[in-house]
């Protein structure tokens, strides 16, 4: 008998009977893969078929999780701590961001011996070699104790390997190059990839097997293959951050043993990443002095404070309307923050460009940088420096009102050990005014904030 055929979407999942240019679901064109349907249960499902029985809550007992440290304390901060033993991550980035080069150098430090003992560590790599494994593991200085590699993308066999070796950290580079033979579908396709993750995390919870798996990312930037790979696994990681440029940042969109609001911070060299524990010195670096447009901010990235700079450049416009570009910064807070500076202030940024940048390649998303974006914007148009030893920080309301920020007294004593001088903050705040070396300055609106602006520079 002729098996059926369907079509899914490579975004979101959606099925049909036949081929169709949108997807009525996520709205992508041309993103429909044909595919054969299966008679045989899947591999996935057969592993996970033992039976179980309800038991009461009151005898639950809380498991306890031994972690492992990656050997990179940045990693670990994003992991809540390190890496937790059974558990499954994604980690996620662009192509030639630096994701093999991370997970070798992990996989190095976790062979290690630590504590008396020595931790068994399977990398099994679908897209490289075994001698371009190894080129990549003599630049970076890798011993490999306790290292296995595997270049294979059958899963069965995979699988069947790590029953020889018994590792203690599986890490499969990519998995959407990994395939299953029963499946017909192509390596790569909806159900290819969740059927080849739902068989590590079988094998990953059911022999305390930590997991590192990689994605591909698709042209949104988004994780490749069904989104319900995000839902399976424990903890999602994306390595964000321009292959032109040195820095690289990890962060957590999801961590079932941690926070999500932490990041970690790298430099890539020719030894591969090193760790940046101190970003607010590699954000301040080339800092122009008494220039107009610039304006230092400190923000929260979970429990690390942040000093970022913000440039904006105010232009007038040869055009009937004009242009607005914002990178680091949500377009739409711009927009906000330049309404209300034209609403309440009188200044007319209507008829000028505003290009608006953070630097580093930083993604800020709290409102606590809004007083610092809008001193950039008014230092730019009137042609007025912030003073260079100036940090702000506050939220700016639709009334042109500063409102309080979460924990000013840690962002204070920051900028205090960085060399700033001077603090400027919403009157509200509770702030610590003993901090030695720092003053702190209390605003209760955005008009009072102009009088620090410094005179118009020659």
């Amino acid at each position: 008998m002729k098996s059926k055929t369907f079509f899914v979407c490579s975004e979101c999942g959606y099925r049909s009977p036949r081929w169709i240019g949108k997807c009525p679901m996520c709205g992508e064109w041309n993103s429909f893969k044909e595919e054969q349907e299966q008679k045989n249960t899947p591999a996935s499902k057969r592993l996970g078929s033992s039976e179980n029985s309800a038991v009461p809550y009151s005898e639950l007992v809380s498991p306890t999780y031994m972690r492992s440290t990656t050997g990179l304390s940045e990693l670990d901060r994003v992991l809540g701590g390190g890496l937790v033993s059974g558990s499954v991550v994604l980690i996620s980035g662009e192509p030639g961001i630096g994701k093999s080069t991370l997970l070798m150098q992990i996989s190095d430090a976790l062979g290690k011996e630590t504590d008396g003992r020595r931790r068994r560590v399977m990398y099994v790599s679908g897209e490289e070699s075994a001698g371009q494994l190894k080129m990549r593991a003599d630049r970076l200085g890798v011993a490999g104790d306790g290292l296995f590699v595997l270049t294979e993308t059958d899963v069965d066999q995979i699988l069947s390997e790590a029953e020889n070796v018994r590792p203690d950290i599986l890490i499969v580079d990519s998995v959407q190059t990994m395939y299953r033979g029963d499946i017909s579908s192509t390596p790569g396709s909806i159900t290819q990839v969740k059927e080849c993750a739902l068989a590590f995390i079988a094998k990953a919870k059911s022999e305390n097997l930590s997991t590192i798996l990689v994605g591909h990312v698709n042209k949104d930037g988004n994780i490749a293959g069904p989104k319900v790979l995000e839902h399976m696994v424990d903890a999602v990681l994306y390595f964000e951050g321009e292959r032109r440029q040195q820095y690289r940042i990890i962060r957590a969109i999801k961590n079932r043993y941690g926070s999500t609001n932490e990041i970690g911070v790298f430099e890539m060299t020719d030894k591969g990443l090193e760790q940046v524990p101190n970003p607010s010195e590699m954000l301040l670096a080339g800092r122009p002095k008494n220039i107009s447009g610039n304006c230092a901010v400190c923000t929260i990235e979970g429990t690390r404070p942040i000093i970022a700079e913000i440039q904006a450049l105010v232009t007038p416009t040869v055009f009937p309307a004009p242009r607005r570009t914002s990178n680091g910064i949500d377009y739409n807070r711009l927009c906000l923050i330049l309404a209300v500076l034209e609403k309440r202030l009188g200044l007319r940024f209507s008829q000028h460009d505003v290009y608006l940048n953070v630097i580093g390649g930083l993604t800020i998303d709290e409102p606590a940088a809004d007083l610092a974006i809008a001193l950039a914007l008014v230092s730019s148009l009137t042609d007025r420096p912030v003073p260079d030893d100036l940090i702000v920080m506050g939220e700016l309301g639709l009334a042109g009102e500063c409102r309080t920020v979460s924990e000013a007294d840690h962002r204070i004593k920051e900028a205090s050990r960085l060399g700033f001088t001077q603090a400027l903050v919403p009157e509200n705040n509770r702030v610590d005014k003993s901090v030695p070396d720092i003053k702190v300055n209390t605003i209760r609106g955005v008009y009072q904030a102009l009088s620090f602006l410094a005179p118009k520079s020659e």
